[in-house]
């Protein structure tokens, strides 16, 4: 977060699992791409994304290896009793000790093993700080109350969590999504940095605190639990500020951006000609985010295999232009997407997408900006990643010039050794 040193304009604080990923109407994960390319060409600069999920960190991280997940500047896990920051996810030290307060969680399995009602889910879902269960739902409500009367009882300041028609989890008093959501807006208000708008996004129980933080706006995804709908229709059904969307999913999160008029909410995967799409001001991450864009449709022969793009492209190019492979051979960028042109539909049918991550644009001197990126290739299951820097120069009456791009393996690639890696 330290990268803003102004409020940003939007931060987003989204559930994961049927809310910011579709694990049943969405195999290609076209909705969660939609949703990667619009954050990155329209927000990432001036904004905050924040997953706040009932996944552990270690089924997060797990998570961010299945899907193309977006790289979020706060991660919020295991039902708001954790908090890290950025790619290297910091553990929030002063959060683990107000969890910490009045929560023994020896004392807890004692107590919850006296329920048979209660059963364990897998160690991968407990936590210092949480412990689930799963329960029928048409017991859980009784169990909750006696829960709650005996670690009372035992000197303890817990909060019991129904989600899920299923999922009962055990947590510290202070803890939970909306609890850690509050933290951290007070953390950013001391900091100057106060939000000029939150957008929050859940879909299940343990979301229902997120939608009673004080002016945020609010959106439940048209596929929501019965649980969280319930709990609208009790508490907050005259809220303009929350929304029932009529999209699931993150086209619910895209139709909340509209609904409250808090930013573009066209992503660059709805615009069928990417050369059309163009930007009013200077900004580099819109070309790099198109460029990647315009890469995945050719290779998958998508667009038609016509030399008029590949000459645009070129145009865009300083003549003396230079790439530098990952492998650290270094080519002419015009040579390279002259070559570009060979591999129209070679990726055809074979589950081939690309998506960047973390673009960051810096105006280094006058006219010159340098981009800062994740570039994501996957192929069936295999994925691969090259950290890459793009140097642009500004001109007058001919907008943004490819001058310099260079790419390294990224830590977090599956495959560093890939002679088909174009660019």
């Amino acid at each position: 977060m330290e990268r803003l040193t102004s409020p940003p304009r939007l931060m987003i604080v989204s559930d994961l699992d049927d809310t910011m990923v579709d694990h049943h109407n969405d195999p290609e994960n076209l909705s969660l791409l939609r949703f990667s390319s619009l954050w990155e060409e329209a927000f990432r600069q001036d904004s905050l994304l924040v997953f706040s999920t009932g996944r552990t960190l270690p089924m997060y991280k797990k998570l961010r290896k299945e899907r193309p997940m977006l790289t979020p500047d706060v991660i919020i896990t295991s039902v708001g009793t954790e908090i890290a920051y950025g790619k290297s996810m910091v553990t929030d030290d002063s959060w683990v000790e107000i969890m910490n307060h009045k929560w023994d969680r020896g004392i807890v399995e004692e107590e919850t093993s006296k329920f048979p009602e209660l059963t364990l889910q897998r160690d991968c879902d407990q936590r210092p700080n949480k412990v689930s269960f799963f329960i029928d739902k048409s017991k859980a409500q009784q169990v909750t109350k006696e829960l709650y009367q005996r670690l009372e009882k035992r000197g303890l300041e817990i909060k019991i969590i129904f989600s899920g028609g299923k999922a009962l989890d055990v947590l510290p008093k202070g803890g939970g999504k909306g609890q850690a959501l509050a933290y951290l807006l007070n953390k950013l208000k001391a900091e100057g940095r106060l939000p000029v708008n939150t957008l929050v996004c859940g879909d299940s129980g343990n979301d229902t605190e997120l939608f009673t933080i004080p002016n945020v706006y609010g959106v439940m995804v048209r596929n929501s639990q019965e649980e969280l709908l319930e709990w609208y229709a009790e508490n907050a059904k005259d809220n303009a500020k929350i929304i029932h969307a009529s999209e699931r999913c993150v086209g619910g999160i895209l139709e909340a951006i509209g609904h409250f008029e808090l930013g573009p909410n066209l992503s660059p995967r709805d615009v069928s000609d990417l050369f059309e799409c163009k930007e009013d001001n200077v900004n580099p991450g819109h070309e790099v985010v198109m460029f990647f864009l315009f890469y995945e449709r050719w290779r998958r022969g998508e667009v038609e295999n016509c030399d008029a793009y590949i000459a645009s492209l070129k145009a865009s190019c300083h003549p003396a232009a230079v790439f530098v492979h990952p492998s650290g051979a270094e080519k002419s960028l015009i040579d390279t997407i002259d070559e570009l042109g060979k591999y129209h539909g070679d990726k055809k049918d074979k589950k081939f997408r690309v998506w960047t991550d973390q673009v960051l644009a810096t105006e280094t001197t006058h006219g010159t900006w340098m981009v800062k990126l994740d570039k994501w290739e996957q192929t069936g299951n295999e994925r691969k990643c090259c950290t890459t820097t793009v140097r642009f120069i500004s001109k007058e009456n001919e907008g943004l010039v490819w001058e310099n791009v260079q790419q390294t393996w990224s830590e977090e690639s599956e495959m560093k050794n890939d002679s088909n890696w174009i660019i």
